[in-house]
């Protein structure tokens, strides 16, 4: 898809027009709007049909978070990408769906990528609606994590398990080690419809990637597949959680699940 309808909202008039002057350089976009606040915002949007907005999230009135939870409820909402100076509020913009999450100043090639995401996703919406699916697919889960002033998209399917780091909670997955602001137990809760456990005050695991359990000593250890590596990783269990963890991973239907002392 090209040709896209962009509107871009900011209440400092700089950046607006720098934004605005950016979008306009980018090959995918035919049209650029323009809003310094959630009000008009909406305005436009009302009278103009919009693929994407490209937000801030402080602003007087309604701020960007606010406005997107607004749009939330729209039965063909825009997508949506916030540009901030905060880093600190990626999970609450990727809680409202958000597509990318760009930091001021506003690198052009970040805002390629940015532009990347929303034509490949919308061009994978068109797919599906002309495909007649009864049932849309939900989106993959994802965690925004920040490397190198970059924000990158963990996929949840691709984590292993989650280690506690005081506030902070480090997410095991594919491609490394990534330390972010959300507590283990936010990420517990959230993830437990979707085949995550809690096995100890400081770890979660992905049950799919469970191999066994085995004692040692006088407690449990938890054997997860993690990949890189050609053993599993070994993570305590606590009494409390032990005969949920083993009810779980015998009814998981995506289990790897070993006996203790079974081989590959």
């Amino acid at each position: 898809m090209s040709e896209l309808v962009v509107l871009a909202v900011d209440d400092e008039r700089p950046a607006l027009d720098e934004l605005c002057y950016l979008l306009e350089r980018q090959p995918a976009v035919s049209t650029v709007l323009s809003a310094s606040d959630a009000t008009a915002a909406l305005r436009e949007l009302n009278g103009n049909p919009v693929d994407v907005i490209f937000l801030d999230i402080n602003m007087p009135g309604l701020s960007g978070l606010e406005l997107a939870g607004i749009l939330t409820k729209y039965a063909a909402p825009p997508r949506i990408v916030f540009v901030t100076a905060h880093e600190d509020k990626a999970v609450d913009a990727f809680d409202v769906g958000a597509i990318d999450y760009l930091l001021k100043p506003l690198r052009e090639e970040r805002l390629t990528q940015a532009i990347a995401r929303v034509v490949d996703r919308l061009d994978t919406a068109r797919t599906v609606d002309e495909a007649t699916t009864t049932e849309p697919a939900a989106p993959d889960d994802v965690i925004p994590v920040e490397m190198a002033g970059v924000t990158s998209l963990v996929r949840r399917d691709s984590i292993s398990w989650v280690e506690a780091v005081g506030d902070y909670a480090r997410l095991h997955s594919d491609s490394g080690a990534h330390l972010v602001r959300i507590p283990l137990s936010t990420l517990a809760s959230r993830w437990e419809d979707d085949g995550f456990a809690r096995v100890h005050r400081s770890y979660l695991v992905a049950l799919s990637m469970v191999t066994g359990l085995r004692t040692v000593g006088s407690g449990t250890v938890v054997c997860v597949r993690a990949n890189g590596r050609s053993e599993a990783v070994e993570l305590p269990v606590s009494r409390r959680q032990l005969r949920e963890l083993k009810d779980r991973v015998i009814r998981n239907p995506l289990r790897t699940y070993r006996s203790p002392g079974s081989t590959e």
